[in-house]
This record gives structure tokens, sequence and C-alpha cells, in this order.
């Protein structure tokens, strides 16, 4: 089976785990191919693959806008498919995050085969600790490799929303039309930055240009990639900067007991941590 993941990741999460998954698949002797959404990238061509797999981060309960535009713009076709996301918190508002992506999808004749969620640290609300990190990475790949096999097999499970969870995703989707005009107004502090480029080079919008501070533009989503991947920790998120988080979690070291875990949604975290260590 060839597998082709299309995927939008702002600070790198959830290409992380598209990648892993990726690897896992091979492992089974399957082919596979990463096509990465950004901005004004030419559509991937779909024929000679199998299945597709789309990969993205929870943004407030929704897709980005960045992942539906590409999907409305998605060739149409018949293949099964399967819609992967990363969240930074295991709540079932979340399920919410794949209503839009299904109902394009579906419209342009693909099947969903499943869906797959990872827990991961936030970019933006709070920092996790790095135990807390630890131990969702371990989870994520664990999941990963009952993931992989249920690709194998082309199944999997998809999730039910109901009509709470679908309000709040309705009412959240404010983010679409706001973050434009509030990223227009993200800057980046005179005396720490550097002018390195790290920002332009990360953002999947090509919204940052480069005049020796970065520039922004009007095409923000909120993926947060220029805050927390500056090594100068210089660019501020203007409204949003009291819940900035700067700075790449580690992979390995010792995980959070579940007596460190944090205190934020405390038991769904544990419930998602023994959930995957039962795997």
């Amino acid at each position: 089976m060839k597998v082709l993941f299309c995927v939008f990741s702002g600070t790198g999460n959830t290409k992380k785990i598209c990648l892993h998954l990726s690897e896992a698949l091979r492992a089974l002797g399957h082919e596979t191919d990463l096509y990465d959404i950004k901005n004004e990238a030419p559509m991937p061509e779909t024929e000679g693959y199998d299945c597709l797999i789309f990969g993205y981060p929870v943004h407030a309960f929704n897709a980005p806008k960045a992942v539906t535009k590409f999907l409305k713009k998605f060739p149409k076709g018949a293949l099964p498919y399967y819609l992967l996301r990363s969240e930074g918190e295991p709540s079932k508002l979340n399920d919410a995050a794949g209503i839009g992506p299904k109902r394009i999808l579906k419209g342009k004749g693909y099947t969903l085969a499943g869906e797959f969620s990872y827990v991961m640290p936030y970019n933006i609300l709070f920092r996790h600790s790095d135990k807390m990190a630890v131990r969702m990475w371990q989870a994520a790949k664990r999941r990963i490799a009952r993931d992989a096999l249920l690709v194998d097999a082309l199944g999997g499970e998809t999730k039910k929303v109901d009509p709470l969870r679908r309000a709040a995703a309705f009412l959240f989707r404010i983010e679409h039309p706001a973050m434009p005009l509030i990223g227009k107004t993200f800057h980046a502090d005179k005396k720490k930055c550097v002018g390195c480029g790290k920002c332009a080079a990360v953002c999947p919008m090509g919204n940052i240009r480069m005049d020796g501070r970065p520039k922004f533009g009007m095409h923000c989503v909120g993926c947060m990639g220029c805050a927390f991947l500056c090594p100068a920790d210089a660019v501020h998120i203007s409204l949003l900067d009291p819940w900035r988080v700067n700075g790449a979690y580690p992979d390995e070291g010792d995980p959070a007991t579940d007596g460190e875990i944090c205190r934020y949604l405390r038991k769904t975290y544990m419930n998602y941590f023994h959930e995957s260590e039962e795997l």
C-alpha cells in the first residue's frame, strides 16, 4: 500500500507524529510520502496512492483555517483517508476539530477510515513541565505503534461529536477571522531579536518577511511557530502574549509520575496516559 501524508504543522509536533507513523508503516512494508500544507503551495498528486492521512493540530476545537482552505482545493477522489490531530489536552471537545475536514472530504468522494488523536505539550496557554512532555511523547509513541497496525489493515474508529461540542467549536471558530488581525500586530523585541530569520523560515503561511527584524502580514492562523521556536524568545504575540510559550520540549528523560501530572485537567491527562500505557 502507498500512503500520502498531507500535514500542517506550526511548531513541529504534528509533523513529528506523522514522520514516526510513516516510519512505522514503512516497517510494515508500505510506501509513504509526506506533503507539507503551506500557503500557496501546489496541490499534491493523489494518483498511485491507496490511502491518505491528513495531519493537523487542533486550534480552539477546530481544524486550522489553512487546513480547511487546503481541503476545499483538494482534488476529488475515492480513496480511504484518516484524520490525525495533535492537541494540547485530551479533551473530547477536540473531537469537533474533525467536523469541517470530514464534511469537505465527504463532498469530494473520500471515505473516512478512522481518526487518530495525540496529546502533545502546549505551545500557547502555559508551559508544561519537561517531565510531562516526556510522558506525552512516550504515550504518543505507543499510540503510533497501534495506529500503524490499524492503517495497515485499513481499520480504525471515528469520533462522534455531540451538539455541545459542535456548539463550542462553532463559537471558537471566531479564531479564523480574528487571527489575521491579531497576527498582523505580532512584533519582535528590538533588544532581543538577532535577525536570524528562523521565524520566517518556520512559518507555514509565508506570513513573515525579514527586514532586519521580522515583519508580519495578514495570513496568520495562530500556529505559534514563530514565537515558540524563536531562539532568542524575541517574538511577542500581541493580545495573546500573556499565554506565550517559548522553547522546544525534550523527548527523552524522566517522565512525570502520576503524582507529578499537572493540576490542570489532571484526571483527564492521567486517564490518557494510563490508556496509552495499557496499549
